[in-house]
């Protein structure tokens, strides 16, 4: 039960190439523990909790998260974004600060999250474009990738596109935008001309569930999967991913929305 009666969300956006993840652990660098550092200093003290909308894995970005900060007592917002982000790394920023009331839950009011992964085929890019793009060799299929994104679009059984653990017992999910397009920085600076996005929006998702998915998808615009296969595994009770998620570097939090904001 939380006991800090004051509650605070905050918006975000990091790069996570340097970073194990969002989770704080114990002598490791995490997103987490760095905002909590950063607070830390501004505040003063250490009576305050922190809870993210979303564990991101290490490696992955974030265009805009949230989490939420409980206190005992009133927060002065004048300044304190700016104070924050003074004592944060470059590649971690606090976007806008709001109160909230004490029944808000920012694990269940999400309404939907939308994740990215970006990837690009081909001639290797340049290094500097790998922090937030995975590299396929091959010439892909769009259409047939366009293909099998749709179908993941509605309520299915994921178990062969995340990772099986004990705690989990229902691998149902609803996925409600799912699509391969076009990089929308395609061309640009360090972003290869063939750079393509996987967008995918729904409620949550299951560990490792959009890496799976991206890898699956990638595996049937390069002929190494069938469609056939692909549409198989939604009814397969086989406890096992169809393929090994794809690399964490293109993986983005991309959105979010709460219900009741």
């Amino acid at each position: 039960m939380q006991t800090r009666p004051y509650s605070y969300l905050f918006y975000i956006q990091y790069l996570g190439l340097r970073y194990a993840g969002w989770q704080k652990q114990k002598g490791i660098k995490t997103v987490q523990g760095t905002i909590e550092r950063g607070i830390r200093y501004v505040l003063g003290h250490e009576d305050f909790s922190i809870l993210g909308a979303s564990r991101t894995d290490s490696g992955v970005s974030c265009e805009k998260g949230a989490f939420q900060l409980f206190l005992k007592s009133p927060l002065e917002q004048l300044d304190f974004l700016e104070r924050v982000n003074a004592n944060l790394p470059s590649d971690i920023r606090l976007l806008a600060l709001q109160q909230v009331p004490h029944t808000f839950n920012i694990i269940q009011d999400i309404a939907w999250k939308e994740y990215h992964y970006h990837m690009a085929f081909g001639d290797k890019f340049h290094p500097f474009a790998g922090a937030n793009l995975s590299y396929f060799p091959g010439n892909p299929d769009l259409g047939l990738m366009q293909k099998g994104a749709r179908a993941f679009v509605g309520r299915h059984d994921f178990r062969r596109f995340c990772a099986i653990d004990k705690v989990t017992d229902n691998y149902h999910r609803e996925v409600y935008l799912s699509e391969v397009v076009p990089h929308p920085m395609a061309g640009i600076s360090h972003i290869p001309e063939n750079a393509l996005v996987f967008k995918v929006n729904g409620k949550g998702f299951l560990r490792y569930q959009v890496r799976i998915m991206a890898a699956a998808l990638v595996a049937l615009g390069l002929g190494q999967l069938s469609l056939e296969a692909l549409f198989d595994a939604f009814q397969s009770e086989e406890n096992s991913p169809i393929i090994s998620h794809a690399a964490p570097n293109g993986l983005v939090l991309f959105d979010l929305k709460f219900k009741s904001l």
